[in-house]
């Protein structure tokens, strides 16, 4: 299974819902919520998602780049969330955090910095629909690939094989045609693209060469 997921960190705030359009075919939409806090840099809230959900039945994956996102689950899932995804470095108990958003109806997953080791987490990967591996340091988009997260990708890819489970691995950070297909065949499902997306003169056709890039990785 290969997801593109177009971030509209990279999209063209002034229209944005025509952004959002363009990329109608894509598998789902990545919207990053930033604090100023957790992340040096402020982006969305939930006014934006709510307008974005508006304009498109797509799949809206969260990513709560922010302190105590606990305390924002209910508020995401009310503007339209489907899936929250929090850092576990922001949290205290990341299983209590990801039965928090089942409980709210709607899918968990957990990102996890380029600088934190995923090891700890494995043991607790059935808790969550999806895992994100940052290949950039989170908080502004534009940011250059980390091929040595793709290290931790091949860990989940293993455990989760091993485990028997569903669990999505996503990766977040520098991915374009350059750097995809290394990533797809390392083990990631769901690929968030920013400037590879949007700042293609037709998005909608990036993110066609984009899935087709990585299936071909994946069957290689």
């Amino acid at each position: 299974m290969i997801q593109i997921a177009p971030s509209i960190l990279a999209a063209n705030y002034a229209a944005l819902g025509d952004d959002v359009r363009k990329v109608a075919n894509a598998d789902l939409i990545h919207v990053d919520i930033m604090d100023g806090h957790f992340v040096p840099n402020l982006s969305f809230g939930p006014d934006v998602t709510k307008a974005v959900n508006g304009v498109t039945d797509q799949f809206l994956d969260m990513h709560l780049m922010i302190e105590e996102p606990e305390r924002w689950f209910e508020t995401y899932v009310n503007a339209g969330g489907d899936r929250l995804v929090f850092h576990v470095e922001a949290v205290g108990d990341h299983v209590a955090a990801a039965k928090q958003c089942r409980e709210l109806g709607v899918q968990s997953g957990f990102a996890i910095k380029p600088g934190t080791a995923i090891e700890p987490y494995l043991d607790d990967l059935e808790h969550f629909d999806q895992v994100m591996v940052m290949s950039v340091e989170p908080g502004f988009g534009g940011q250059k690939f980390m091929p040595e997260v793709l290290s931790k990708v091949m860990v989940l890819r293993d455990r989760i094989k091993e485990a028997s489970l569903n669990t999505i691995i996503g990766i977040d950070g520098g991915i374009a045609g350059a750097t995809i297909a290394q990533a797809a065949e390392a083990g990631v499902d769901a690929f968030v693209a920013g400037s590879a997306v949007f700042g293609a003169d037709n998005p909608a056709e990036a993110v066609e060469r984009l899935r087709e890039l990585a299936r071909e990785a994946a069957q290689g």
